[in-house]
Formats: C-alpha cells, sequence, structure tokens
C-alpha cells in the first residue's frame, strides 16, 4: 500500500518543480529580451557616440537577429542530447557576458561583431527554455502558462524602459549594458532548483534515430518556419521602431516614451494570458487568428491617435493583441514537435523565422527616410498581418498532446 504521506511530499514536490521550471524559462526569456532591448532605447546615443547613421545601428539589431538560428542550432541539438538544464545555464552564462562586453565596446566595429555574438546566446535561450517549461507543467494548463512564459519577452521590454528612464540620464547607455550582465545569476537558481523532464529522459534517441526523425518530419519544420517567419514580421515591424517613432515623430520626451512603451508591455503580457488561456478552451489557431485580425483593426488608431491618453491605450491594445498571439506559440510549437526533437525543432524554426524576419526593422528605417515613420510602420505592419492569418489558419494543430512516449495523431 502506497505511503500517504510519501505521495503526498511526491506532489508537492512535483508542483515545485512545475514552478521552478516555469519561472526558470521565464525569468531566462525575460532577461534575454531585456538584454535585446536595450540597445532600442538608446540607438541615437549609440550612433552619436561612434559616429555612424541611426540605420548602421539599426543594422545591429538586424546582426542579432539574424544570428539567433546559431544558437538555436547549437543549443536545441545539445538540449536533446543532454537535457534541457544544462544548455540553458551556458546559454544564459554567455549571453549575459556579451551583454557586459558590448558596453565596453571601443568602437562600431566591435560593438556589431559583439552584437552577432550575443545573437547567438539569444537565440539559444527561448527553444531550450520553453521545452524545459512546457515539458513540466500539466497539460491542462499549457496554453496559458504558454502565454506567461512568452510575455517574459513584454516583461524585458519593460524593465529595459524601466532602467532606461531611471539610468541612461545619469550613467549613459554604457551603463545599460553593463546591467546586462546580471541574468548569469539566474544559471545558480537552475543548477540548485530545477529537475530535468521525465519526456526528455523518455524520448532520447541515437544520433541516427535522431536524424531519421527529422527528415521524417521536413514538411512540418517548413512550415513552422514560415509560421514563425509571419510571426516575428508581426513582433518586430510593431516593437523595434516604436520608440523611435514615438520620438522622432510624436516628438515625446525620453519619460513619455518610456511611460507609453510599458503601458505597451503590460497589454502584451495581459493579452499573452488572454489568448493563452483561450486557446486552452477553443484551439491554438483560433485564439491566434482572432489577435490577428484584431491587431489589424488596431492599427490605424496605434499609429494616428491624437493625444497622450488615446496613443497609450492604442499602444496597449495593439501588444495586447500582436503579443497574445504570440503567447500561443511556445506551447503551439512544441506540441506540433516530435517528442525526440522538442529541444531543437520549436527553438530553430524560431529563429530561423527570425532570421528571415530580421531585415524588417532595418527596411522600417530606410522607408521612413522617404516617408514618415507611422506611413513606414503602418504599411509594414498591415501587410505581414495580413498575411499571418491564413498563414496560422491553414497549418496543423496538436492540442493536448500527450509528451513523452508514442507521440499521438496531430490534426
Amino acid at each position: 500500500m502506497a505511503n500517504p504521506d510519501a505521495t503526498s511530499a511526491s506532489l508537492k514536490a512535483d508542483r515545485a518543480n512545475q514552478r521552478n521550471a516555469l519561472a526558470a524559462g521565464f525569468l531566462g526569456w525575460t532577461l534575454d529580451a531585456f538584454d535585446f532591448f536595450v540597445l532600442i532605447f538608446v540607438l541615437g546615443p549609440v550612433a552619436r557616440d561612434f559616429k555612424v547613421s541611426l540605420p548602421d545601428i539599426v543594422l545591429t539589431l538586424t546582426a542579432s537577429l539574424a544570428m539567433r538560428p546559431v544558437g538555436a542550432l547549437l543549443f536545441g541539438l545539445m538540449a536533446d542530447r543532454y537535457g534541457r538544464r544544462l544548455p540553458l545555464m551556458l546559454d544564459i552564462i554567455f549571453y549575459s557576458v556579451v551583454e557586459v562586453l558590448s558596453g565596453l565596446s571601443p568602437n562600431y566595429k566591435v560593438f556589431f561583431i559583439l552584437r552577432l555574438l550575443y545573437g547567438i546566446g539569444m537565440g539559444g535561450e527561448w527553444g531550450v527554455g520553453a521545452s524545459l517549461a512546457m515539458e513540466s507543467v500539466a497539460p491542462k494548463w499549457r496554453g496559458v502558462l504558454s502565454g506567461l512564459l512568452q510575455e517574459g519577452y513584454a516583461l524585458g521590454y519593460i524593465v529595459a524602459a524601466i532602467v532606461y528612464s531611471v539610468v541612461f540620464s545619469h550613467w549613459g547607455w554604457r551603463a545599460m549594458f553593463i546591467l546586462g550582465g546580471c541574468p548569469a545569476l539566474l544559471s545558480l537558481f537552475i543548477r540548485a532548483k530545477v529537475k530535468e523532464t521525465k519526456a526528455w529522459r523518455e524520448s532520447r534517441t541515437d544520433w541516427a534515430g535522431y536524424g531519421r526523425a527529422i527528415a521524417r518530419n521536413w514538411k512540418l519544420f517548413l512550415y513552422m518556419i514560415l509560421l514563425m517567419t509571419a510571426m516575428n514580421c508581426m513582433s518586430h515591424g510593431t516593437q523595434d521602431l516604436y520608440p523611435t517613432f514615438l520620438q522622432r515623430q510624436r516628438h515625446l520626451g525620453s519619460t513619455a516614451t518610456a511611460m507609453i512603451t510599458m503601458i505597451s508591455m503590460v497589454g502584451a503580457i495581459a493579452g499573452g494570458v488572454f489568448f493563452g488561456l483561450y486557446s486552452d478552451r477553443h484551439g491554438r489557431r483560433r485564439a491566434m487568428v482572432t489577435a490577428v485580425l484584431f491587431a489589424l483593426v488596431t492599427t490605424p488608431a496605434w499609429l494616428l491617435a491624437p493625444n497622450l491618453a488615446l496613443m497609450a491605450g492604442a499602444a496597449f491594445l495593439m501588444q495586447f493583441m500582436v503579443q497574445g498571439a504570440w503567447g500561443v506559440i511556445p506551447v503551439h510549437l512544441n506540441e506540433l514537435s516530435p517528442n525526440e526533437l522538442r529541444g531543437f525543432f520549436p527553438g530553430f524554426a524560431y529563429q530561423i523565422g527570425v532570421l528571415l524576419a530580421s531585415s524588417i526593422t532595418y527596411i522600417e528605417a530606410i522607408l521612413a527616410e522617404h516617408m514618415s515613420y507611422a506611413q513606414s510602420l503602418g504599411i509594414l505592419a498591415s501587410l505581414v498581418l495580413l498575411l499571418g492569418a491564413p498563414i496560422i489558419a491553414l497549418g496543423p494543430e496538436a492540442r493536448g498532446v500527450a509528451f513523452g512516449g508514442k507521440l499521438s495523431a496531430r490534426h
């Protein structure tokens, strides 16, 4: 007969590990996003210090995005072969060190190289952290917890905005990057508090079996790349140059820019959780398509609102919808992925999508030099939202699929 005390203790330990795994994935992505978005707020000052044009500095954002597939490949393969925990710890330490070195860059060339390296670290974190979290939590809560996990990205944006408003005016942009070394401490938490997932232990295979699994699922992988290209165009097309739009076209100061940005990211967090929960009840695709179509309707108000209050409200709604769709992505990609490829497939597909979408911010910046920022952002955001909805709607779905062991059929 089972010991009730032992059973109770086991259940408590399992719930604690679920919370810790989710926290590790959430904080890893939050701090990774913070390290990326720090640059968004100081594009102009960095350009002036290095005596280069604003598009030259924007190009370093593109460089980081373009290198993310390399990180997803390296750390994703490690995650499927050696487990989720160790690659996640190594990745967090790596991108934290590179962020500090970026703040110490003596010139544009060194800064550009370091942002390339940072892209490797940023690319590795999401796939490994998402697989660790999604494999650890209860299936019935995957959608809403996926939304919470993904919106660590939005929280990272908020933290970057807070740091910008507090630190920049006193210590300059370099201090903001040096603070980006703090995420390395998260590796200690993962080492002490997070267990390896049962699904990974059950699904391990040798390299020959691993290669056959990749070959069997190449069509699925191509679809996931297409999906993530569209999703990254939506996200980066509505976020990366928005503070610059507020500063240059709407003539807002650093405090107002930071305030509206933070409000928009509160909307992102709320949207991610809301549509994640909606996806648990009504399906992943339906939730995402609904969010994307509402984002399209919101686009004119997002760019043309006549006063500060309406600008903040429209920014909140835009990111509620865009990042609401994104909140479903961690669970959607992990459920679509074969068990033995879950460390690699979601993250690598995500980051190939980033690579294919990485020029959108640069294109927006170039277009904005020939037309207004509102026109540039509005045209491209509307285009990618219109294309994204059918890509999502016509794809596969595997809501509630079992992790570990034999993979159930997708529908």
